[in-house]
């Protein structure tokens, strides 16, 4: 059976009207809004968990990547699973999941048992987040989507730069003694009205009995992401020892066996876990590696700056989060500026908030190497101008790389560009991460000029990024493909 009859059995038709459903719509986005705000919320409360269940430097960088290797490894598969089972049915589940974890994450009397909390919530996340992208392709018409991708877009840059200001929000609140734990139970309500408005307002899809798992895909592909992933998570930490290599040789053995796995499912005319079709244009090929490297950077950079707020300048986890404050307008004004300007000059548009972005992490830089001593009224301005540009760009990438693609790979393509999402975090963490953390010596001498060296450093490594990323940018296609 040809793929697009296979998605009309399996979906609910778009309507031919040009309204929105933004009820619907508006679910699915506050479920992404929670999946994408625990990638960054967990940052600011480190200290805070360190010190309340004595663990190590280790254990808190894994309380934050236990989330991010799961949510990675598992959300290309969970777009099929959609396929086989409907997708308000994984919805439902991923978010079940999601608040159910976090419950556990809340209550977790030790490290061990906050980490193994985090990867079951990762794998909720993973549920969750590609129906979102999904329901938009289905949902709305098509001359709407542009409007929609925005909206998204901004709900997502805004979980990002707001993680940390509303983790430090919550922690400061610290009702009824509960700390850091706070930032967990924060997602038990929401989760739960979610539930319920998406049990009622959520139409579900056709389940397709035709199609397979295709589980050499789900294994290879597994297996090629974890051996990605796990190096670039801990291998910073342990000092790049002779297994973090073995795992990257082994990812990349893992990745040539799933291309051949894929073409052979599609020589064979079966279900392959992932179209290689899709990397044939050029938009999204190109886009894969913008989305991976915008996130390597927006991650590594942000992380970067709470450790410079707290442990080299001694601000409280609310005070590093208010530094975001401005950071966070600017990129919410700016987002909504890009989905105005987008429809009229296109590309352009990304285009000047890739040099803006480039130009405000050279900024930082050059001023932290300057002279003056690091203080957060120093810092805030370029942080805004990089947050000036991130709106710009960041904002309409994902209708940009999304536009070209059919409706009815609209899901395995969400899940594509959230597992780049997932491993640019993880890549920028090891990269920037190595740099900052390398040239990073608070307890030998002076901690604040200790933090403005390695914040310089870590501005310089993310400037790189970020020019690889505006070159991305350049060479995508002038305008998004009118979706049809």
């Amino acid at each position: 059976m040809p793929n697009s009859q296979r998605a009309a059995n399996r979906t609910v038709p778009n309507t031919d009207s040009n309204s929105i459903p933004w009820l619907t719509i508006s679910i699915g986005l506050a479920a992404l809004f929670m999946a994408v705000l625990d990638s960054f919320i967990v940052v600011v409360a480190g200290p805070s968990i360190a010190a309340d269940l004595g663990a190590s430097a280790g254990a808190v960088q894994w309380v934050l990547a236990g989330y991010q290797l799961s949510y990675a490894v598992f959300i290309i598969t969970a777009t099929r699973l959609a396929d086989l089972h409907g997708r308000k049915r994984m919805l439902l589940l991923g978010v079940a999941l999601f608040t159910l974890s976090s419950i556990a994450c809340a209550l977790a009397p030790t490290a061990g048992s906050l980490i193994a909390a985090r990867v079951v919530q990762g794998f909720g996340a993973a549920l969750m987040v590609p129906q979102v992208f999904a329901y938009v392709t289905v949902l709305v018409p098509a001359a709407r989507r542009h409007s929609v991708y925005g909206v998204l877009g901004i709900v997502m840059g805004l979980a990002t730069i707001g993680g940390q200001l509303i983790g430090g929000l919550l922690i400061a609140a610290d009702l009824f003694g509960s700390g850091w734990r706070l930032v967990f139970w924060v997602n038990v309500p929401i989760g739960l009205v979610i539930c319920c408005l998406a049990a009622r307002f959520v139409p579900e899809t056709d389940r397709d009995a035709t199609r397979g798992l295709d589980l050499p895909g789900v294994g290879a592909l597994s297996a090629a992401l974890s051996l990605l992933v796990l190096p670039l998570i801990q291998g910073q930490q342990a000092g790049w020892p002779l297994w973090t290599w073995a795992c990257f040789a082994g990812s990349a053995v893992g990745f040539g066996a799933f291309v051949v796995i894929e073409r052979r499912s599609e020589r064979r005319g079966g279900d392959p876990l992932v179209p290689l079709t899709l990397f044939r244009q050029r938009s999204f090929a190109l886009g894969i590696v913008l989305v991976l490297a915008l996130y390597a950077l927006i991650y590594s950079y942000y992380l970067a700056l709470s450790v410079t707020m707290q442990q080299g300048l001694g601000l409280s986890a609310l005070g590093a989060g208010l530094v975001y404050l401005p950071a966070a307008v600017a990129f919410f004004v700016f987002s909504l500026v890009a989905g105005r300007t987008i429809p009229k000059y296109g590309r352009r548009v990304l285009e000047v908030g890739a040099v803006i972005m480039a130009s405000g992490y050279l900024a930082t830089g050059l001023l932290l190497v300057s002279g003056p001593r690091i203080t957060p009224l120093l810092v805030i301005p370029t942080l805004v101008w990089q947050s000036v540009g991130g709106g710009l760009v960041i904002t309409p990438a994902l209708n940009t790389v999304l536009s070209r693609v059919r409706p009815e790979s609209a899901g395995v393509a969400s899940g594509a560009l959230s597992t780049a999402q997932q491993c640019g975090g993880a890549l920028g963490v090891a990269v920037v991460g190595a740099i900052f953390f390398g040239s990073f010596h608070p307890t030998t001498g002076d901690p604040v000029a200790a933090a403005g060296h390695a914040f310089a450093a870590a501005s310089f490594a993310t400037f790189v990024i970020a020019v690889l990323a505006a070159v991305l940018v350049f060479l995508l296609p002038q305008r998004p493909a009118a979706s049809t």
